[in-house]
């Protein structure tokens, strides 16, 4: 097999097309490999609206950004025609390596857009060679394309929740097929609330599926995505993640600790100590903090004693068991709190978990939880981390898809 026999399968050309030459320029750094392809004089080609076989009317120069040959950068030429069709009149052909308007080859965009989900995309542009505004086109066509073929049409259990797109109140909402196992993400949208909702139902019925077919919803105790919930998903019976609860108990017990911290001298590596399970994973100065937290007189004590005691509420196999033991924390709770004023986190915190009772208790009829959404979260915020931020919120969505959403079905048919 000659060197040409290789380039033409690595290009995949087909008939009228072939391989008429190529260059390495050495006078370049990087080296740049310069491929020609061309077709006969006198070939048919194919009207891009009809596909019916047309001659050529004219033809145009092109050049195409391919993968790298070895460690040298590799273009694509070709003369490419436009077609003289009697229904369509004049139209440029589109050519089998790329897709129309790009100046990159499909598979050049392939291995784009696989960088970029496991590397900040300035660093890919760097890595890469070109500009990072022209990734994001391409990551943009992708992902505007997914989004266009997405059938929602089997759509029932869904779970939502919000994650910070940069630093102060800046949200962007993620929604997930809850019984999809791998890349769950089938829409996200700017802010949090009812609103994030009211554009999801609208997305859904956009795209093959109905408010009516949700049956499920998993979210955490906010009071606008509970009432948009209910208005938007009426048949939709609705759970409240246990994380949120124990998220709940755990923000309240650490705002004790700071107002406490202020009045007197807390135990030594009490901050992150209180922050885990008291059976975690914990260094010997947080065993001895909580050691020493257990003995004390201290309201976060308090605070900490009620916030480990949701874990025997967790552990309840069946949904009656898990009704008493809240309504028997709910009570071992209010005496433990009194009327202490340094507990008013905690206690809201419960008369919060008072309120939702029934939605938390679902948790244990479901079978349906937020922890795949927690670990979505993760990456998000660790792909938003690794890129030092993104310029606009629908960059940072865009990269959720190509995180998180069935963007794989396009990679393959590219």
């Amino acid at each position: 097999m000659d060197g040409n026999q290789v380039f033409i399968l690595g290009l995949g050309l087909q008939s009228p097309w072939k391989l008429v030459g190529q260059n390495l320029d050495t006078s370049t750094k990087p080296n740049t490999l310069t491929i020609d392809v061309a077709a006969d004089r006198g070939s048919l080609y194919p009207c891009p609206c009809c596909g019916k076989a047309c001659p050529a009317h004219d033809f145009k120069s092109l050049t195409w950004r391919h993968l790298n040959f070895f460690q040298h950068h590799c273009f694509i030429t070709a003369q490419v025609p436009r077609t003289k069709c009697e229904e369509h009149g004049v139209r440029r052909v589109n050519v089998p390596w790329a897709r129309e308007g790009s100046k990159f080859t499909l598979l050049f965009e392939q291995a784009l857009l696989m960088l970029a989900r496991e590397m900040p995309v300035k660093a890919c542009a760097e890595y890469i060679g070109v500009r990072d505004k022209r990734i994001w086109r391409v990551i943009k066509h992708y992902v505007g394309r997914a989004l266009l073929e997405m059938d929602l049409s089997e759509l029932k259990a869904i779970g939502l929740d919000e994650t910070a797109s940069k630093r102060g109140h800046n949200y962007v909402t993620v929604f997930i097929d809850m019984n999809r196992t791998d890349k769950p993400v089938v829409f996200a949208t700017p802010g949090k609330g009812k609103e994030t909702v009211k554009l999801f139902k609208t997305f859904i019925e956009e795209h093959q599926g109905k408010a009516d077919n949700i049956l499920e919803v998993v979210c955490d105790m906010s009071p606008a995505f509970l009432a948009a919930a209910k208005e938007e998903l009426p048949n939709a019976n609705v759970t409240i993640d246990w994380f949120h609860v124990v998220q709940l108990f755990t923000k309240a017990l650490d705002d004790v600790r700071k107002a406490e911290r202020k009045l007197q001298n807390m135990p030594k590596a009490l901050r992150w100590a209180v922050l885990k399970n008291a059976d975690g994973p914990l260094t010997e100065k947080q065993i001895a903090a909580l050691a020493e937290l257990e003995v004390s007189d201290l309201h976060t004590a308090t605070a900490w004693l009620i916030k480990e005691k949701l874990r025997w509420i967790r552990k309840a196999e069946t949904n009656n068991a898990a009704r008493w033991r809240l309504s028997n924390f709910i009570n071992y709770a209010r005496k433990k709190l009194g009327d202490i004023e340094i507990l008013e986190p905690v206690r809201k915190a419960l008369e919060t978990v008072e309120r939702h009772a029934d939605k938390i208790l679902e948790r244990w009829s479901s079978t349906y939880t937020n922890a795949r959404m927690e670990g979505l979260n993760s990456l998000f915020q660790a792909a938003r981390a690794r890129a030092k931020g993104y310029s606009n919120t629908g960059t940072f969505i865009m990269m959720i898809f190509l995180i998180a959403s069935p963007i794989t079905d396009i990679l393959k048919s590219i």
